[in-house]
């Protein structure tokens, strides 16, 4: 798979790309893999979401794009996005087929070493998959002139963050993601970069996910 870095930037060295993480669900407090399984935001959830308004308002983002699954639509509308949001399929969560719902101490009496990011899912989608729809995403995004947000859900967003800067697929394993965070790539010298990432907006911050 050939690095999204490596492509030619042209009008996408102005874009600065902010990568919303939906908010708290009970899955995610659960620690369940979460896939397309659509479920709703949790009261909490639904809560820090409409946070994000104020930290969102001092962009004037040219797109907005949004993974269709309810958790994401619903991040977005709160934080007063949704009116401007195309939904985009490829930002959909990882299909984790037979792991779905289920916790990574569960999916490892079986498959002691399984990482969804080299392994994939049985019965779901392979690392090159959900690489081949990231690369889509981020070639969209850098062709437009100006800040872009995303919605949508943690194993996604790490590739992304990991492909963005010319990672292979694997590389998203050495990003840590939390419900109801903001991380920012951008450009240092016509070079891809993280500016920020995983900046948490829980107002309740000793809570865990």
């Amino acid at each position: 798979m050939a690095s999204p870095a490596s492509s030619s930037p042209s009008a996408g060295c102005h874009s600065e790309v902010v990568l919303v993480r939906h908010g708290e669900t009970a899955w995610s407090l659960s620690g369940q893999h979460t896939g397309l399984t659509d479920i709703p935001l949790t009261a909490h959830g639904e809560e820090v979401a409409r946070g994000l308004t104020s930290a969102l308002a001092s962009r004037d983002f040219k797109q907005v794009l949004c993974s269709p699954l309810r958790r994401a639509r619903d991040t977005c509308e709160l934080a007063g996005l949704g009116g401007r949001a195309l939904i985009e399929p490829d930002l959909c969560e990882w299909d984790y087929g037979s792991y779905e719902g289920l916790t990574p101490a569960e999916i490892r009496v079986d498959a002691p070493d399984w990482l969804v990011f080299r392994d994939g899912c049985p019965g779901g989608e392979s690392p090159q998959a959900i690489g081949a729809r990231v690369d889509r995403v981020i070639e969209r995004v850098r062709a437009v002139d100006g800040p872009v947000a995303l919605f949508a859900h943690g194993h996604v967003l790490r590739v992304f963050g990991a492909r963005w800067i010319g990672l292979p697929t694997a590389g998203g394993s050495h990003f840590t993601l939390d419900p109801s965070t903001l991380s920012v790539l951008a450009w240092y010298r016509g070079v891809p970069a993280i500016r920020c990432w995983n900046a948490p907006l829980d107002l309740n911050p000793e809570r865990t996910s």
